[in-house]
């Protein structure tokens, strides 16, 4: 019997896909409307954070999203719903850093309910887990991380030319792959995508991590959609770099505020689950709206 009660709907999206989520993620979640099956991929993000607006407590071994939300078994089975409906999800490297022995996918996040999510991924036609993209411009990563080792998921890394020469040194397990994106030291958020959708099918595209990647989608206008936990806590900083936030690495306001619609709110206790989208091609946003007169 699955302990979890449903997320409360209180606003919801009328535009997307109506996913066919099996009667017990349904019952959980309720609808699921998503973007997507258009010439390029649809591209959402699912981060977690703190009333004062950080995503990661830090310190090692304590820097996943489960710190911020407190292991919520809520935010871990929509984690899961996200994760079983992606053709791919996209993790620098500071994210596999920060949780070495994680794989992306939805059993892995929720095993209560992993044979509904293998059920939500079979009526969308995907056939296994999905892939697991790992990015890193310096191409210094452990090979013997279950991502890479397991067998379990199909794992690819998008570096660069002094990446992919420092991974070649390596016996690379028969799961992985390397794709040697455009750039010496940098790493475009398009070159990524370019990458996935060379590698298989790439109508959905999951980012979950870290801000700085987060940064370049932005920055590049290819996020389509974000989905965001807020947990009700408050971590506090010492210094402005201790703890990032949602982005680092890129300013936007005021010279270039990215502004989004809220598409969707969902409520369990006292978290909540916001949606909100960005225009097609990029989230230049809505007009801003009129000052109230005194």
């Amino acid at each position: 019997m699955n302990p979890l009660a449903p997320l409360d709907t209180l606003l919801e999206p009328s535009e997307g896909e109506l996913l066919p989520l099996p009667s017990s993620l349904a019952t959980l979640y309720g609808r699921l409307r998503l973007g997507g099956l258009g010439s390029a991929p649809y591209v959402y993000a699912n981060f977690a954070s703190t009333l004062d607006g950080v995503v990661s407590l830090n310190p090692k071994g304590r820097s996943g999203g489960g710190e911020i939300t407190g292991f919520n078994p809520h935010d871990r089975m929509v984690m899961g719903i996200l994760r079983s409906v992606a053709d791919a999800v996209i993790v620098g490297a500071g994210t596999l850093r920060s949780v070495p022995h994680h794989l992306w996918t939805a059993g892995h996040i929720y095993p209560n309910l992993a044979s509904s999510f293998g059920e939500l991924r079979r009526s969308l036609g995907r056939s296994g887990e999905p892939l697991n993209v790992v990015v890193s411009a310096r191409g210094d990563l452990d090979l013997s991380l279950p991502v890479f080792s397991s067998g379990e998921v199909k794992a690819l890394v998008v570096t660069t030319e002094d990446g992919a020469r420092r991974l070649g040194g390596q016996r690379l397990p028969d799961s992985v792959s390397v794709h040697q994106a455009d750039g010496n030291n940098h790493l475009r958020a398009s070159s990524v995508l370019t990458a996935v959708k060379q590698a298989g099918r790439a109508d959905r595209v999951l980012l979950e991590g870290g801000p700085t990647l987060m940064g370049e989608f932005l920055s590049e206008k290819l996020l389509d959609e974000l989905f965001l936990t807020v947990a009700s806590q408050i971590a506090g900083r010492a210094s402005p770099a201790e703890r990032p936030g949602l982005v680092s690495g890129r300013t936007f306001a005021p010279e270039v505020p990215l502004w989004s619609s809220l598409a969707g709110v969902k409520r369990a206790a006292d978290l909540l689950f916001l949606r909100y989208r960005f225009r097609p091609g990029g989230p230049p946003g809505p007009t801003r709206p009129a000052p109230i007169s005194p």
